[in-house]
């Protein structure tokens, strides 16, 4: 048998990519690449120089153009025309306002079932003086108010993947989803705040649906036959805040004075720029409040919008009293045993599950006769 020819041999270190220009295929280079065990038919030398994409068929005296491999005008693709702005905009809920319409009292511990508070009333009367008469002896009588401690969770996972694929984004997914859990856990702190929790079985009620509320007033009907401020003038607005400070007065039998005790009144969402109602000559509700009552502060709530029967509703209350009490004076009591609670955190192969709690019993009112309420502003 006859031996092959051996054209070449290139030790495996020197092994490199082949690249083929249009120098290389040019004159008898095709006959050189024979040796590499290439075989370029040099019938076919032409067709290749139009294929790999040189700059030109170079054929002939006047070369035709060389016909493109790819769509004619292909387009800079998008994502290197894209400037990209700093940061992410965050969704927003409503504002949540509980805490800054009755405090906040952290009371109890997360796993406790009630949080109560002590109501004591004295009994007794001084009578005219009798050297033989009897002693009449004072004493006393108490209550307690109870309210039930709901709890609440969220939590989150997060996966090996997910959190490289989300780094790429500039997203911290494990950031996003704790703080995302804490917010839920708020805005449902919020929610049980303003309208309490019923499960069938608990005393858990809110700033809107306390039972010790006292029956609301209507507001007057103004001159244009509506009751809402906004339908109304200056001097009718005012009349519905004299109304309310004046009530005040009276159910406390004189405890609350408006024009020395700091009173907020709240109000729903939007209502307080029907402050800025004016006079004919440029005086507005909100001169008229300062002057007269510069201890009224006005806040706002989105929750007393259309709450009581679907109208809207005003409440007016001083934060504390001064009544010899020993629980601090306060009229309302938010009571949250715990804001915010790690249950624990799980780690798994792929991924680590964290989950969070608070735990709440609504709100409640220590002193019923410290808060009136208008409905139909």
């Amino acid at each position: 048998m006859k031996q092959s020819i051996i054209h070449s041999a290139i030790a495996a270190s020197n092994v490199r990519p082949l690249v083929l220009t249009k120098e290389h295929i040019a004159a008898n280079a095709h006959q050189e690449l024979y040796r590499l065990g290439i075989n370029i038919p040099p019938s076919t030398i032409g067709q290749m120089m139009s294929g790999m994409a040189l700059d030109g068929n170079d054929v002939g005296i006047a070369p035709s153009p060389m016909p493109g491999l790819l769509p004619s005008g292909s387009a800079t693709p998008i994502q290197f025309l894209q400037a990209w702005l700093p940061g992410f905009v965050r969704m927003i809920t409503a504002a949540r306002k509980i805490d800054q319409l009755i405090g906040i009292q952290t009371v109890g511990a997360w796993e406790d079932e009630e949080v109560v508070q002590g109501v004591i009333e004295h009994k007794g009367q001084a009578v005219p003086y009798s050297d033989h008469g009897n002693v009449p002896l004072a004493s006393w009588d108490v209550g307690y108010a109870r309210r039930t401690v709901v709890r609440f969770e969220s939590g989150m996972s997060v996966s090996v993947l997910e959190e490289a694929r989300s780094s790429r984004a500039n997203i911290a997914s494990a950031a996003e989803k704790r703080n995302g859990s804490g917010l839920f856990l708020e805005v449902q702190r919020n929610r049980v705040g303003f309208y309490g929790y019923n499960n069938g079985d608990n005393l858990t009620y809110g700033f809107l649906n306390e039972p010790s509320l006292l029956p609301a007033m209507t507001a007057a009907t103004g001159a244009g036959g509506s009751t809402k401020w906004k339908d109304k003038t200056l001097l009718e607005i005012t009349a519905d805040i004299r109304l309310v400070l004046t009530a005040l007065q009276v159910n406390s039998m004189d405890n609350i004075d408006p024009e020395t005790t700091p009173i907020r009144i709240s109000l729903p969402t939007g209502t307080n720029q029907f402050l800025t109602v004016t006079s004919a000559l440029g005086y507005s509700v909100r001169n008229w409040m300062k002057e007269n009552y510069p201890n009224v502060t006005f806040v706002t709530a989105p929750e007393q919008a259309q709450a009581v029967g679907g109208a809207d509703v005003l409440y007016a209350y001083p934060e504390s009293l001064e009544d010899g009490s020993s629980d601090g004076g306060n009229v309302w009591g938010q009571l949250v045993p715990s804001k915010f609670y790690t249950l624990g955190v799980e780690k798994r192969s792929k991924n680590y599950i964290e989950d969070y709690s608070n735990a709440t019993a609504g709100a409640l009112l220590k002193r019923p006769y410290g808060v009136v309420r208008m409905i139909g502003i």
